[in-house]
């Protein structure tokens, strides 16, 4: 299995370029907010940012993540979030080489993130759904119980933000 990012031209169906990290995999990825770069979550558990031309911007190392498929930037590009724990999710801020957690009392299934990049809407195994401020310091706001996971998308959530 071949793990790169390929960029196409959707008329012509061109390869742009490809995006890889040797010896590690890449397991999703994302556009900036700006459509001028690309980020993605590795094998290696760490995430890493390029630019359109393939030069790598960034790269965090170590536990950045744990399900890689649930990461998002902030609409400013400063701010990746990532679950980096079963119980626990990353704001790590890129200018200020700064790093906050927000911790559940239980297994996080899903996040997503309002179209403002204010609020954390956090999907967790015991069927709540907790919403927070993500503005300085992560707040708790809400609490909503009862959900059926298979039937409420977060998504759809987020739109009413």
């Amino acid at each position: 299995m071949e793990e790169v990012i390929r960029r196409w031209d959707v008329s012509s169906g061109e390869c742009l370029h490809v995006y890889e990290k040797s010896g590690v995999g890449l397991v999703s990825c994302g556009w900036f907010p700006d459509g001028r770069g690309i980020f993605a979550g590795m094998t290696d558990r760490s995430i890493c940012l390029w630019d359109l031309d393939g030069r790598e911007l960034e790269c965090w190392r170590g536990q950045r993540t744990l399900k890689i498929s649930d990461m998002a930037i902030t609409g400013d590009g400063k701010r990746t979030i990532s679950i980096c724990r079963e119980s626990a999710i990353l704001l790590l801020d890129r200018e200020a080489k700064f790093e906050r957690l927000i911790k559940e009392e239980d297994m996080i299934t899903s996040f997503s993130l309002s179209k403002d990049s204010k609020f954390l809407l956090v999907n967790l195994i015991n069927q709540e759904i907790h919403l927070w401020n993500i503005e300085g310091d992560p707040r708790l706001v809400a609490r909503y119980k009862g959900h059926k996971r298979l039937d409420l998308a977060l998504e759809d959530l987020t739109k009413l933000l």
